[in-house]
């Protein structure tokens, strides 16, 4: 088996497993969201200005997660375009 495949099978699997850890990080973050909401709901002791902090936070966190994925997601197809360039190379040569 060619080496290039070699490194292209891994890279595909490196990048589904980030996929899959990604995705079940957002649906635990989604499923702690909910709780802390119901938490502020009850909590009437506390000011707006706590509950405007912790919706900015909220919003931070998942902007920094997406901005996250994204730098992820441009750096794998990086690495996927760097190896289909090789593959290229290498076939032009044995031509």
């Amino acid at each position: 088996m060619d080496n290039t495949q070699v490194l292209k099978q891994m890279i595909d699997f490196q990048k589904s497993t980030f996929d899959n850890a990604f995705s079940a990080m957002v649906m635990l973050q989604g499923q702690s969201e909910q709780m802390v909401a119901s938490l502020l709901d009850q909590a009437t002791w506390l000011p707006e200005e706590g509950r405007k902090a912790v919706a900015e936070w909220t919003a931070a966190y998942k902007k920094g997660r997406d901005e996250y994925k994204s730098f992820v997601d441009d750096s794998f197809k990086k690495v996927e375009a760097f190896f289909a360039d090789a593959k290229s190379a290498k076939t032009s040569k044995s031509k």
